[in-house]
């Protein structure tokens, strides 16, 4: 059985759409998803299953949480594989100074056509640095991320298609535990 990371967007921020990830848990074993396991509050799980439509998938868990909790978020899922790519491509790995909590992966439901890629490399963002490569976006944020240049909005207009951003600790603590199931 393949094992999947499973990204959950806009879950426990800000005090909005929460989900307990003891519930996320059992929800999702109860989906018939094995050794499922949860990181950190933002909805982060790993788990294996024997599905391989994962879009169907996707919509599974959506529903899901839609009948529990009444919103339904955007699930993106990737597979070990893809997690290792994401990290082994991170633009920013042999550049010294980089901090990893300022280092931020947007995960995208389909990868940017050339014309959405010129548009998001053309925004003026400066000191952020973005490089998009595939279904990703790597962003560092030099000053933090809490009052960016980069407007998210703008990004998502740009793209049209669901994404769900995390910080490099994150990213790769997510492979860590996909690996050791």
């Amino acid at each position: 059985m393949p094992v999947l990371v499973c990204l959950l967007r806009g879950v426990n921020i800000g005090g909005h759409h929460k989900i307990k990830m003891d519930d996320l848990r059992s929800l999702c074993t109860g989906l018939k998803l094995a050794e499922v396991k949860t990181l950190l509050q933002s909805g982060n799980v790993i788990f294996r299953t024997d599905e391989r439509n994962l879009s169907a998938l996707a919509d599974k868990i959506e529903v899901a949480i839609e009948r529990k909790y009444g919103f339904r978020p955007e699930v993106l899922l990737r597979a070990i594989p893809e997690m290792r790519e994401v990290v082994a491509r991170n633009p920013f790995a042999k550049r010294k100074g980089i901090e990893p909590g300022k280092l931020a992966v947007a995960f995208l439901e389909d990868e940017p056509t050339s014309t959405m890629r010129n548009a998001l490399l053309e925004m003026d963002i400066a000191p952020e640095e973005l490089h998009v490569i595939g279904r990703h976006l790597f962003i560092y944020f030099p000053n933090g991320q809490g009052r960016p240049r980069l407007s998210w909005s703008q990004v998502a207009k740009i793209l049209n298609t669901s994404s769900t951003a995390r910080n490099w600790n994150t990213v790769t603590k997510l492979l860590a535990l996909a690996e050791a199931i």
